[in-house]
């Protein structure tokens, strides 16, 4: 086999027009002595992923080499028995939901859960902030009670315990908060029957989320958004395909600053639906905005019949 610096270079040529402008880290200390997983590590360093995520993708490569009995430089690791992923059927799963959730509005509370319902907006979310328990439930309860009488579905972000209590769809969790979750809290979650969406910013999220099994993954940001500030930089078309690819087993949706325009070739990454914030709420006509929306991501993608509900 060649050495360190040629397999590096080989897995840049190859991969450097996929992820381009991302500035390069550190390339963090190797935990392995095998020359693929370090060359591997330190070009996925070069391309721009964080350290962690370098990693998941150097031991990913190293295991693929493995698996196949030879180094390969052109694809991109994206089989997921090589990154771990639990086989299928997973050990550990929630409850399923569709495989296309079509367009997904993320809204600030239940007037506008409500809103987007009725004007047929197929998945809501509440993003309710508050330190106030009794108004976090009053919200949720009211979210729940939004959607009546029409078909959306609705996931409540972060307050899972309120989410079991009113009966909501689904819940939905970033990292730190899935991290939080004690064992027994976990396992409760799962017994309610509520679908499970995770945030992920990268590899090493989409593996934690993977060890869970949850309904669906969010993956993003794909563009830069000034909505909140984010942990890491816009992660873009390249990443985004690549992502998709990996965890193809789930039910995918992409956020992040997507635009109408842009619906076109997020779709054609992979993914099968999109999340939108401002696009609604800051729209002078949000009703007619979720109309043409919905429109738009129809014209590009025909949402795949039959899946669970």
């Amino acid at each position: 086999m060649s050495d360190i610096a040629t397999l590096r270079q080989d897995i840049l040529q190859h991969h450097a027009a996929a992820f381009p402008g991302f500035p390069a880290p550190s390339t963090p200390a190797p935990t392995s002595p095998d020359p693929v997983y370090q060359a591997a590590l330190q070009a996925s360093s070069a391309l721009g992923f964080i350290a962690h995520d370098a990693e998941c993708i150097a031991h990913a490569w190293r295991a693929r080499t493995e698996r196949t009995g030879h180094f390969a430089p052109t694809p991109w690791p994206d089989e997921p028995p090589d990154f771990g992923l639990q086989p299928l059927p997973r050990a550990l799963c929630f409850t399923a939901c569709p495989r296309q959730l079509g367009l997904y509005a993320v809204l600030p509370d239940a007037q506008w859960v409500g809103r987007m319902a009725r004007a047929g907006v197929p998945t809501v979310q509440l993003r309710y902030k508050s330190s106030d328990p009794a108004a976090v439930a009053r919200e949720v309860a009211a979210a729940v009670q939004a959607v009546q009488g029409t078909q959306a579905l609705l996931f409540i972000n972060d307050h899972w315990r309120q989410a079991i209590e009113a009966g909501a769809y689904g819940v939905h969790l970033g990292q730190e908060d899935l991290d939080a979750l004690q064992p027994a809290e976990l396992q409760a979650l799962q017994a309610s029957g509520l679908r499970l969406g995770v945030s992920t910013h990268g590899y090493a999220e989409m593996l934690r989320a993977d060890a869970v099994g949850p309904s669906y993954i969010a993956m993003g940001a794909v563009f830069p958004t000034t909505l909140k500030k984010m942990a890491t930089v816009p992660q873009g078309l390249g990443r985004l395909a690549a992502y998709a690819r990996l965890m193809r087993g789930y039910p995918l949706v992409a956020i992040g600053g997507i635009g109408a325009d842009q619906f076109g070739e997020v779709l054609g990454t992979g993914v099968g639906s999109i999340a939108v914030v401002r696009a609604l709420v800051n729209a002078p006509d949000p009703e007619d905005a979720a109309r043409q929306l919905m429109a738009r991501l129809a014209a590009v993608h025909s949402p795949a019949a039959g899946a669970a509900r």
